[in-house]
């Protein structure tokens, strides 16, 4: 029996190769590297990467693996990373070109890259890193400026979106619980604009918490980018749609009297929903209701631009926001206050002109 007749068939669809599909070596020194390292004992090469930065590198080398498995080209035996050949990427390249924009392509390259030194590290992937760097020179970042929703029409839109679920005498409720679910992942991801993964990986009484009747989103220094904890009240807007959730619409989709404690949870089986998911599922629902599918990283630039834009009496409020050290990180990277400014001022002056 072949290794992928092990797996159940809705997972053998996914892109990336499972970390048991692995060629053995390629998982069992992987397995050692992210050991994490203790007092007395150091950890393994990849130990000191946050667990969700692991998983991350996982599954691009799982995506690189799974296309050569595809392809019938996946090599099983042999030393570590002995499928990372110049060869293999080169085709490896041609497939994500057709479907990914050119600086998702240079990121994935530079994850393949970092894995495979892990995975090897007495073997030399210069080669790789050039490709890398050939990448980066082509790489153009896809402008924000067509997608960028201020962060009151988010809120509006996803509080108008749960309004319109508890009014509606037609709906199912479990159509009724998505709905008001993914308007409250819209309202409160507007309001605190943290990571996707972050807010995917979200659990009651943990890292989402209730103190003294207000909500808080609890991050420890180990789960976020910075290495810094984020702690954050939620605005007291939302408090009472949050209850509501908890209480008579997340039951619903967990179908369980111990359901897991995640925050999300999924119509289909009452499982936590994953990080693509949570993705796919905000983009959907801000296409829906303000006729632009934001993503969730998207978020993060429409908080800064309007904290820049609506709070210029509080210069470090953006880089607050978005747990930056430094706000020349949220200057560079998501405030568009000063374009947004420019381009009102230019038609207004354009419409004086007119009138004259």
């Amino acid at each position: 029996m072949a290794a992928s007749d092990k797996v159940p068939a809705a997972q053998r669809k996914s892109r990336s190769l499972p970390l048991e599909l692995w060629p053995q070596a390629d998982r069992s020194v992987w397995t050692l590297a992210c050991q994490p390292g203790t007092r007395l004992k150091r950890g393994g090469a990849a130990g000191h990467l946050k667990p969700i930065t692991r998983e991350d590198h996982a599954q691009q080398y799982g995506n690189f693996l799974g296309f050569l498995d595809r392809c019938g080209w996946l090599r099983r035996d042999g030393p570590p990373a002995a499928n990372v050949t110049h060869g293999y990427v080169k085709a490896y390249l041609n497939e994500l070109k057709d479907r990914l924009a050119s600086t998702t392509l240079h990121c994935t390259i530079c994850r393949l890259r970092r894995t495979a030194r892990y995975i090897a590290p007495s073997r030399d992937f210069g080669w790789l890193a050039e490709i890398g760097k050939d990448l980066a020179l082509v790489a153009r970042p896809r402008s924000k400026f067509d997608r960028l929703v201020l962060t009151e029409v988010l809120v509006e839109a996803g509080l108008t979106l749960i309004h319109q679920a508890e009014l509606s005498r037609s709906m199912t409720k479990l159509r009724r619980a998505c709905q008001v679910r993914n308007g409250l992942m819209v309202a409160l991801l507007a309001f605190c604009p943290i990571r996707r993964k972050n807010f995917t990986s979200l659990e009651i009484d943990r890292s989402f918490v209730g103190i003294r009747g207000k909500w808080w989103i609890v991050l420890s220094a180990s789960e976020t980018k910075e290495n810094r904890a984020d702690e954050r009240p939620i605005d007291d807007l939302l408090t009472p749609v949050i209850d509501r959730y908890l209480c008579q619409y997340r039951p619903v989709l967990a179908r369980s009297d111990s359901p897991p404690a995640a925050l999300w949870l999924s119509a289909n089986d009452g499982a936590p929903i994953t990080d693509k998911q949570v993705g796919r599922m905000i983009r959907m629902t801000t296409l829906s209701t303000v006729g632009v599918a934001v993503s969730p990283h998207l978020f993060r630039t429409s908080g800064a631009s309007s904290a820049a834009s609506l709070g210029g009496e509080n210069p470090y409020l953006a880089s607050a926001l978005l747990h930056h050290t430094h706000p020349s990180v949220t200057n560079a990277h998501y405030n568009r206050a000063t374009s947004l400014s420019a381009a009102e001022n230019f038609r207004q002056i354009v419409r004086q002109y007119e009138k004259t």
